[in-house]
């Protein structure tokens, strides 16, 4: 396998410190722990314990936990948590980290590298315990929490824990009411992406690509055609113990 000394972000802080990490050296057995070097990290985030080498990284993080995201992108209407945030997000829009195989737009040089890894089916990573191949060592990191049960992401409202922090910041909308994914058609606005792509399949489309195998009857959803099938099965959704 083809092995390169090229420098990725760090995928234990996801962007948020300076640090940098030789992509080859990531290990399942650092996942709980941040990588360290001699300059001190004196800033600890209370909600999910990452350090930070300046209070402003710090202040900047904690925003992921409040949902105070206060600048948004005037293009898609994304909002974020800092001006930098923002201004790396502008690159997809832009065009500026753009894959030649299939036209996607990223945010930054390393992360079209990693996609570029979907492409080549490069898979450098692997899992200690249970031996799954990961094309980036964050994917690794985040994988390696369903062995170890780690949940660092705690929501400072109700305590609830998670193993990603992408699942925290989506969950924190559930307190902040914030409903980011707006409907182009309808302009009715939803919490989390998936809910607004059914939304779109159900209200606004006429496209059913699941049919019944017993009928032909066609459905826009594959959950409509399951509930849809029980009625040439006999099977019964629901069981009830007396």
């Amino acid at each position: 396998m083809r092995q390169s000394g090229r420098l990725s972000s760090c995928v234990y802080c996801t962007g948020e410190c300076s640090y940098r990490i030789n992509k080859n050296q990531a290990d399942s057995s650092d996942i709980t722990e941040h990588p360290r070097d001699s300059k001190p990290w004196p800033y600890s985030c209370t909600v999910c314990d990452k350090r930070f080498r300046s209070k402003t990284s710090l202040n900047v993080h904690r925003k992921r936990h409040t949902g105070e995201n206060v600048y948004s992108c005037t293009q898609c209407g994304k909002r974020f948590s800092s001006q930098s945030s923002l201004s790396q997000h502008m690159n997809i829009h832009r065009g500026k980290y753009k894959c030649t195989q299939c036209g996607k737009c990223f945010e930054s040089n390393w992360l079209l590298e990693i996609h570029r890894r979907s492409h080549s089916g490069e898979k450098p990573f692997e899992c200690t315990v249970c031996s799954k191949r990961f094309s980036h060592a964050g994917h690794l990191v985040t994988h390696s929490r369903i062995h170890s049960g780690v949940k660092p992401y705690h929501c400072h409202v109700c305590a609830k824990a998670f193993s990603q922090t992408g699942d925290l910041k989506t969950h924190m909308r559930v307190h902040t009411g914030d409903k980011p994914y707006k409907c182009s058609v309808c302009n009715k606005c939803f919490s989390i992406s998936s809910a607004l792509q059914l939304h779109k399949r159900l209200v606004h489309s006429n496209r059913r690509p699941y049919h019944c195998p017993y009928c032909g009857k066609l459905f826009k959803i594959n959950t409509q055609l399951k509930y849809h099938v029980r009625i040439h099965t006999d099977a019964k959704p629901y069981s009830c113990k007396m």
